[in-house]
């Protein structure tokens, strides 16, 4: 397995600038010798993994060589200021993967790390969109609490009081709140 974690700066529109990704992948095709899986672990927008086969497979052909390798999606879900712990007791680990071979290597790979269930295999654009969805989810709670906290300005309400109160409800939970 050979794992692209590079930068997606945002460019001047805020989108993830790719480019960096798209370089490393250049870089694995035209030095790859036999089967790996290409892991992408930086935060891309949905797409951009095939477009990481696609580059080490122009480079293959460029390079006048038929060699079998796969790609995955691996997002990173580390905390801010808990990045040593969340690596060696993840949460989950997601993974997408679009072979049996791909699968069972990153099984290997993570299995002396973590116990298995906490594993989850998606196919590809799956496992993008799930770091996607998981940044929205956190970004719309944190954004929220701050609305509320403008609400409590305004009308005099205790911010801390009404964090606790609602974030006693089950449902919701006290984080990012």
């Amino acid at each position: 397995a050979v794992f692209i974690a590079v930068g997606t700066p945002p460019g001047e529109d805020g989108s993830a600038d790719v480019s960096y990704v798209l370089e490393a992948a250049r870089s694995i095709g035209r030095t790859m010798t036999g089967y790996v899986v290409v892991t992408v672990k930086s935060t891309v927008p949905v797409g951009t993994t095939a477009k990481v086969k696609e580059v080490v497979a122009g480079q293959l052909r460029e390079r006048g060589l038929d060699i079998s390798f796969d790609v995955a999606s691996n997002p990173e879900f580390l905390k801010e200021g808990r990045a040593v712990r969340d690596f060696m007791m993840p949460d989950r680990v997601v993974v997408g993967v679009e072979s049996e071979r791909a699968r069972a290597l990153m099984t290997t790979l993570y299995s002396p790390l973590m116990m298995t269930d906490r594993l989850l295999f998606t196919d590809v654009v799956t496992a993008e969109m799930t770091k996607y969805a998981a940044n929205a989810m956190l970004a719309t709670r944190i954004s929220f609490m701050n609305d509320i906290a403008n609400l409590c300005e305004l009308t005099g309400a205790d911010v801390n009081m009404v964090r606790k109160g609602i974030g006693a409800d089950a449902r919701i939970g006290s984080k990012f709140l």
